[in-house]
């Protein structure tokens, strides 16, 4: 499956559709897979990644905010939060992994700035695709970014998460992203008391979060989902 998934990738170009709030996704046709919520993508964004995970840190005494993404896609979450840290004055430093970025001439077509009350969005949401990969960019004061293009299995680095947006493709088409080893990987890269979050609710992911060290609740998803997965890393790593 991995090899198909990369080939696929690497041939297909996504589609962009309009979900249910006006706003953009993206879908691979091949894989019958989608981007966002087909029932809204800002909705969804907004729900399970700023409401759900960044707004419950942001409140915390915490001096910098360190954020994981895994699956950077449309750059979608970046931007929310790069809103969200602006409103609530908070120094965030932000890293995303994404092995297959987008191409200039789908990104540049997606209308999230044009339905987000900001006037800096489309200047940031430019920023988020055309800055350096591998490396730390400013895009805001107080909002950096680094955008590193690999897959999550060859991540590694020794600094540790407050908070970390799991936003792979669902276990469906990426299967090999939510094993227990996964999630043990990212456990050893969320600080005390870090979260995660993720549209998924699904029983065995829950359970592989619990072996890996994190106090688990079923939270009410976005429209669309009953409920959504969020996660807190114990101060007592969890036993294989």
């Amino acid at each position: 499956m991995p090899y198909i998934f990369n080939t696929i990738f690497n041939m297909e170009l996504p589609e962009i559709i309009i979900t249910e709030d006006g706003s953009h996704s993206l879908k691979m046709v091949s894989l019958n897979e989608y981007y966002h919520s087909s029932f809204g993508a800002l909705a969804e964004s907004r729900h399970v990644f700023i409401d759900a995970g960044l707004k419950k840190l942001i409140i915390r005494d915490i001096p910098v905010l360190n954020i994981l993404e895994i699956g950077m896609g449309t750059g979608l979450n970046v931007l929310l939060s790069i809103i969200e840290s602006v409103i609530a004055k908070k120094e965030v430093h932000y890293t995303s992994l994404e092995p297959f970025p987008l191409e200039e001439n789908i990104w540049k077509k997606l209308n999230f700035s044009k339905l987000i009350d900001e006037q800096m969005a489309g200047e940031w949401f430019e920023k988020i695709h055309k800055c350096s990969w591998n490396e730390k960019n400013e895009i805001t004061p107080g909002f950096s970014l680094t955008k590193v293009q690999c897959k999550l299995q060859e991540y590694n680095q020794e600094e540790k998460y407050n908070l970390i947006y799991f936003d792979a493709f669902g276990p469906d088409v990426q299967p090999d992203l939510w094993k227990e080893d996964i999630f043990h990987k990212i456990a050893d890269m969320t600080d005390t008391e870090g979260i995660l979050v993720t549209y998924s609710a699904k029983g065995s992911v829950r359970r592989a979060l619990q072996d890996a060290g994190f106090v688990v609740e079923r939270i009410p998803g976005p429209r669309g989902k009953r409920e959504m997965i969020r996660g807190t890393r114990c101060r007592v790593q969890g036993t294989r």
